[in-house]
């Protein structure tokens, strides 16, 4: 089987618009989390949320062709767009056939949905834009990057709700491990935070209410947690098979070993009880890199700040490692960049990756009170400097969709 290589990465988040802004910002515990902009959420029973800031899309694209795409095709392009420069990739050397793209996005193009079901009713149907059709659909992101980079590989979106990217990565290095491809943009973008998004998790009464709070309402595996907090964000990284990394001089920064993905097959939004899913997905991970359960050094826990998902995860952690969980490092960064939905396994594959190259483990803000039922180490409030040879990434969706992929110090 053919080893995998990650030689790229691109990020767009609320605490960061490209990799080093967002590295930074996890290290110094930063969190994006502030009052809606995007539109006036006051009458919502939740007012805060994980936005991308300062983001000028024409500083990126040219004018005319970003108005042909939906907010959550931009941030894909642009985090894709820094990855693949990152990567230090040339296309013009490339055979575009054995260039691939897989994206992640969990609900795609709702607010060119919104924005044009609104000029429908108002305006009737002769003001519906020409493109909204392919503004909306789910795997435009994939197409546009593809289109801009001329790469003619695999071309697919995957939507599995919160796993949408961490399955997009995962099909990648199958894809790459198998032969059909040498190299893939893979990650995912995300771009809901909208009325009838938000309205709709509102009345889930699954996002917290600490809007009066909005930098600490975040808050994974903490007994007080309330909810998740709704955030836009795009993660992609370059995923290469190592003799092509090699053979094109490509700095190295971890190699890719192990992906695992199942369903709960259970419950349309609540995780099985005892996360037997997701410990599932991590158990195939781990036995797909051929690791030890001691060596794994950190895990990056979906860690969703709700109360089932943090319980849960933190059960399917222990039935997996047993004795070794306590002995693990297991942070969760959507505590500063809050739930990216089908961004979130892109950004924390990043964080999976620089985290082995510097080694250094980001920690779980926001930490205050102890829950009995969440007593891992959770890195709380500070992180640290430590040797990292394994970093696995969870994602666990609505649906009961779970996938697990694991990293690993790169070595000859």
């Amino acid at each position: 089987m053919r080893r995998v290589v990650v030689t790229g990465l691109g990020a767009v988040t609320p605490i960061g618009n490209n990799t080093a802004e967002f590295w930074k910002a996890i290290k110094e515990g930063v969190c994006g989390i502030d009052k809606v902009t995007h539109f006036d959420a006051s009458e919502f029973k939740t007012q805060i949320a994980g936005e991308v800031k300062n983001f000028e899309v024409t500083d990126f694209i040219e004018k005319k062709e970003a108005r042909k795409m939906d907010r959550y095709t931009q941030l894909a392009m642009v985090a894709a767009s820094e990855a693949v420069v990152n990567s230090g990739l040339d296309m013009e050397k490339e055979d575009p056939w054995r260039v691939g793209v897989i994206t992640g996005s969990g609900i795609g193009g709702i607010m060119t949905l919104e924005e044009q079901h609104k000029m429908l009713l108002d305006r009737g149907p002769g003001r519906v834009s020409p493109f909204f059709i392919p503004m909306m659909i789910g795997n435009m992101g994939a197409a546009q990057i593809a289109i801009k980079f001329g790469a003619k590989g695999i071309n697919e979106n995957i939507v599995t709700a919160c796993a949408s990217s961490t399955n997009a990565i995962g099909d990648a290095y199958r894809h790459i491990q198998y032969g059909e491809n040498d190299v893939i943009i893979a990650g995912g973008a995300e771009a809901a935070v909208s009325p009838l998004a938000f309205a709709g998790f509102c009345n889930m009464k699954a996002m917290s209410t600490r809007n009066d709070d909005p930098k600490t309402a975040s808050r994974p595996f903490d007994a007080e947690r309330d909810g998740f907090i709704l955030s836009e964000g795009a993660g992609f990284i370059v995923l290469e098979e190592l003799e092509h990394a090699k053979a094109r001089g490509a700095e190295i920064i971890c190699e890719m070993v192990g992906y695992g993905a199942t369903d709960d097959a259970y419950h349309i939004t609540s995780p099985v009880p005892g996360g037997a899913g997701g410990a599932k997905a991590m158990e195939l991970a781990v036995k797909d890199a051929g690791m030890e359960l001691s060596q794994m050094t950190y895990i990056n826990a979906h860690g969703t700040s709700t109360k089932y998902n943090d319980h849960f995860e933190t059960e399917a952690i222990k039935s997996v490692f047993g004795e070794a969980a306590y002995k693990l490092a297991v942070s969760s960064t959507t505590s500063m960049t809050g739930p990216l939905l089908g961004a979130a396994g892109g950004v924390e594959a990043i964080v999976c990756s620089l985290a082995i190259k510097e080694g250094y483990i980001p920690a779980t803000i926001n930490y205050k009170n102890p829950d009995p039922d969440c007593d891992l180490d959770i890195v709380p409030n500070e992180g640290r400097n430590q040797d990292v040879e394994y970093a696995m990434s969870n994602s666990l969706g609505f649906g009961g969709h779970n996938a697990s992929i694991v990293f690993k110090k790169y070595a000859e």
